[in-house]
């Protein structure tokens, strides 16, 4: 809707308003001469009465929740006593004439009715009071104040530091069966599945800074001729089907990438490995001395 019908509007509801108010004063008036007040307390004792439902009305939608279930009450409980007081003015005609009158013939309902008309203006300034405390220390919800999110534990918040899960890239390989010693079994790369479990990640890890000086391995970092040695010495016995990157990583205690080039190296080492010489275990004739030789000739 545009600016301009949005007053039209509101001028219209205003000028409704201020023509109800003018019929519920003429009535309100002459009730309040009826228990005795004034001409000053007579014109302004409408005002009193209907000027709080407005004000009411007006804290009930700038109010929050709590508050305005409390401005509402006092709404409905000044609009129910105005209709009550402007029902017997129109039911009494003797309220009409201007002078202290009684308000009803049954001597009950005229105490009641008196009692309801002289506690309107002490429950105006009550009522109203309160209100008008409520609005002025009221502070729109703008949201939560910096302070507030400071304080505030990590459930509370809204959404936590590292809202996405990452996914490790490390896959813990299925045991591999012991391959007997007449068959060998298919080697297993675990590669494939490392990169699979790498395409999961979505986004990077972030870094956490720089590890405390208690918390970092105590065990030397080994060289590259180091680990070579030690895979050397660990897998002498081995089969080749048994010469896998994730049997040498278990049993060194290294990363994939260094057990996936320990395993190549010693496979090269085990393919350029020279044979060994086979013993000669046939039974040879002895052969002849010189005194056999000579034996032999001067038997000839």
């Amino acid at each position: 809707m545009n600016r301009r019908p949005k007053i039209l509007l509101v001028l219209a509801l205003v000028a409704v308003v201020l023509m109800a108010f003018r019929v519920s004063w003429n009535a309100l008036r002459d009730v309040a001469r009826a228990i005795g007040a004034d001409h000053t307390a007579a014109v302004l004792y409408p005002v009193v009465v209907d000027g709080l439902m407005a004000l009411a009305l007006v804290a009930a939608l700038v109010l929050p929740k709590a508050d305005r279930r409390f401005a509402l009450r006092v709404l409905a409980a000044y609009t129910a006593a105005s209709l009550v007081l402007n029902y017997d003015h129109g039911m009494v005609a003797a309220i009409q004439s201007g002078g202290r009158v009684h308000l009803a013939d049954w001597a009950p309902a005229d105490w009641a009715l008196m009692l309801l008309a002289t506690s309107l203006p002490v429950g105006s300034i009550a009522f109203g009071a309160d209100l008008v405390a409520k609005v002025l220390h009221h502070q729109p919800d703008t949201g939560e104040s910096a302070q507030t999110i400071i304080k505030g534990s990590v459930p509370d918040l809204e959404q936590s530091a590292d809202p996405a899960p990452l996914t490790s890239v490390y896959v813990t390989p299925d045991p591999l069966p012991t391959p007997a010693a007449d068959a060998p079994a298919p080697v297993a790369d675990p590669e494939p599945s490392v990169r699979a479990a790498a395409a999961t990640v979505s986004r990077p890890r972030r870094a956490t800074g720089t590890v405390p000086t208690a918390a970092r391995s105590k065990r030397p970092t080994r060289t590259p001729s180091e680990l070579l040695a030690e895979a050397r010495s660990a897998t002498t016995d081995w089969a080749d089907a048994r010469l896998t990157a994730d049997n040498i990583r278990a049993a060194v205690h290294t990363s994939s990438v260094n057990a996936r080039a320990l395993r190549d190296a010693l496979k090269a080492e085990r393919a350029n490995r020279p044979l060994h010489s086979v013993p000669d275990t046939t039974p040879r004739a002895p052969e002849p001395t010189s005194d056999d030789a000579s034996g032999d000739q001067g038997a000839a």
